[in-house]
């Protein structure tokens, strides 16, 4: 398995139906009174699916301005019509998970980890998005509960010490379950670790499963020494081995959830990877189709009239479930 320095890793989750109606929210720093901020919601028990979706185009460049008619859902080879579709800039929801295994303690890991996640709260709109931070070594456990005052988390970065075993794909999952509690229409997990998991239960294959089922996306980006960024001219050739196909790495969880692995071996490129994450979320498309009859796995495919352009999203969906 790949050797990490630290791993952001990012889990996107859309909610199960589309509102028909708003919700109103007190804009950020709005006086008492004031009108309030509509924001769309979700209501559930609508026999919808819900996808998430970015396009880039043949650059790696986020496309931002497509509409519903550019898109085309294939469920198991079959065409499916859009009912609901967003695009809209909305209000983020990001768990963020530190890493306080043992490993941590190693090569100023935590420090590296502490400084993306500062970068990962600047980049988010104080008053507007939330954040709550939690820690995991072979349990997870609330730091800092869910607030939109994310500036005032920063103060608490410096409360996660490191000890303990690794169970980063259990908290993976556990995370996605707290988040999913959350109101607003993206949310995220966030979990900082060098990636190695000592402890867990569950395999890379078998999180993906349970967040593709339930669209939760996974950005991973890691912070790595360079010798351990493929991407780097001094990368060492361990650096691109690879788990066996049965179990998968991390990466792997990333790409079978929709979402994407991002490497940073600088400071610099970790303020980039932490903002390329931050704006990916806010210009995902949210679509919604209604299920196939027939139960079980459902293999999806997201085409845009524009053949050149890539869409990554979750690999299906399971019918016949309340998972959607």
């Amino acid at each position: 398995m790949r050797r990490f320095l630290l791993a952001l890793a990012i889990v996107s989750q859309p909610l199960s139906g589309w509102a028909q109606e708003a919700v109103d929210q007190p804009s950020a720093g709005a006086a008492p009174g004031a009108p309030a901020e509509k924001q769309a919601t979700f209501r559930s028990g609508v026999d919808l699916v819900t996808i998430s979706a970015t396009v880039r185009d043949n650059k790696g460049k986020l496309v931002t301005n497509l509409n519903k008619q550019d898109f085309e859902v294939i469920d198991r080879g079959e065409r499916r019509a859009i009912s609901e579709f967003r695009s809209e800039r909305a209000p983020l929801s990001l768990a963020i998970l530190f890493d306080v295994s043992g490993s941590m303690d190693i090569a100023e890991r935590a420090t590296a980890a502490r400084f993306a996640a500062f970068h990962l709260l600047s980049s988010l709109d104080d008053g507007r998005d939330e954040a709550g931070l939690f820690a995991f070594d072979s349990r997870l456990r609330e730091v800092a509960p869910f607030t939109v005052e994310t500036r005032a988390l920063k103060g608490a970065l410096g409360e996660v010490d490191p000890f303990g075993a690794t169970s980063l794909h259990d908290a993976i999952s556990a995370a996605a379950e707290r988040v999913a509690t959350r109101p607003m229409a993206r949310r995220a997990v966030v979990v900082l670790t060098d990636g190695v998991d000592t402890a867990s239960r569950l395999s890379p294959a078998q999180v993906s499963a349970k967040a593709a089922a339930i669209d939760v996306p996974v950005y991973i980006i890691a912070v790595v020494l360079p010798i351990d960024d493929p991407g780097s001219d001094r990368a060492t050739p361990s650096s691109q081995r690879r788990a066996p196909a049965s179990v998968g790495t991390i990466e792997d969880l990333a790409r079978w959830t929709g979402g994407a692995l991002y490497y940073s071996s600088t400071s610099a490129s970790a303020y980039k990877a932490a903002r390329a994450v931050v704006d990916e979320l806010r210009h995902l498309y949210l679509i919604a189709f209604e299920p196939g009859a027939a139960a079980g796995w459902h293999p999806l495919e997201i085409r845009t009239s524009q053949k050149d352009f890539v869409v990554r999203t979750r690999g299906g969906y399971v019918a016949g479930s309340g998972s959607r």
